[in-house]
């Protein structure tokens, strides 16, 4: 019996261990990058087909559901040296995500509704929500003793994710949008499929959608300020440990922020040019993945390293004494 539970404990070790959960991670995005580049670009007069759609969500949520799992195993270490609220933070927002993800699944390829707020928002602001008392938690916990260089960095990426954010929030600036006449006959086509969508999505889902509908702008505003916001708190989380010893694992959270940057914005971007009429999938969305992959990687390399160091500093004790 003992023998079979040190195999069962060596296995589970080996299965959670640092070089598995990373390596996973990276063959994860690079098969995800790999589909979305063969698989993104339809053919012409062709939508995309249910089955990539299907693979998209399959890549995204596998990786937001990993990465939460990894960051709240950290959150139940009391050996984090970032601290455990920092970990439940960006668990549970990485957790919503998923939530988030799979509602707004069930919304878009079960019951083709694309409405502008749906209940798949409100599991989204609440992950925005987890994720910024998260990665705060991680710069208030320290001294920020950065230099006047590193001040400008940070201003100027703020200037510039608040330009792009107003940008994306109104294409029409400069002038990316099709004329009135085109945007009507848009509106109307919208509102056919719209009728026909509803057709096949149950009451209470439209019921919902109706009560949510009021409160799009209000939505669509709070993503892109908790978007700069969370690209401002990245930038000083890269500043503050480039040359730390637990560096290499806060490089990857800020990675992970750029890169839902990137795609948060490229999604509202599209879908304002696309009034109202986007399908998801395209090439850049692969960023969410890479997101969620970014995520687990900084977790698995913090567990790893205040692991080693505690285990390290007992057998220094063991051998003194």
């Amino acid at each position: 019996m003992s023998s079979t539970s040190e195999k069962s404990s060596t296995l589970t070790k080996s299965l959670f261990s640092a070089q598995t959960i990373v390596i996973t991670g990276l063959v994860w995005g690079v098969v995800a990058l790999l589909f979305f580049l063969l698989f993104s670009v339809p053919l012409p007069g062709e939508e995309l087909p249910e089955w990539y759609s299907i693979g998209t969500y399959i890549f995204e949520l596998g990786a937001y559901l990993l990465a939460s799992i990894v960051c709240l195993r950290n959150w139940q270490s009391p050996q984090m040296v970032s601290g455990r609220n920092v970990w439940m933070g960006i668990g549970l927002g990485l957790l919503f995500y998923f939530i988030a993800g799979v509602v707004f699944g069930c919304w878009e390829l079960l019951w083709e509704l694309d409405p502008d707020v749906s209940m798949a928002d409100v599991f989204y602001v609440i992950s925005y929500i987890f994720l910024g008392w998260g990665m705060t938690l991680a710069v208030t916990s320290k001294r920020l003793n950065l230099e006047f260089w590193q001040w400008g960095v940070l201003a100027g990426v703020a200037v510039a994710g608040i330009a792009l954010a107003i940008w994306v929030a109104d294409p029409s600036i400069f002038g990316l949008l099709s004329s009135p006449d085109s945007t009507a006959l848009a509106e109307v086509d919208i509102e056919e499929i719209e009728e026909v969508s509803a057709n096949l999505a149950p009451s209470w889902v439209v019921a919902i959608d109706d009560k949510l509908e009021p409160f799009a702008y209000s939505v669509n505003l709070f993503y892109i300020i908790a978007d700069v916001f969370l690209l401002i708190i990245a930038t000083a989380l890269l500043l503050a440990f480039w040359g730390g010893r637990f560096s290499q694992s806060w490089r990857m959270i800020a990675a992970a922020t750029f890169s839902l940057y990137i795609a948060d914005m490229y999604f509202k971007w599209a879908d304002s040019y696309a009034q109202g009429d986007y399908e998801s999938g395209a090439l850049l969305e692969v960023f969410f993945v890479f997101t969620a992959i970014l995520f687990g990687i900084g977790a698995v390399l913090e567990y790893d390293i205040s692991t080693r160091s505690r285990q390290s500093r007992r057998s220094r004790r063991s051998s003194s004494s």
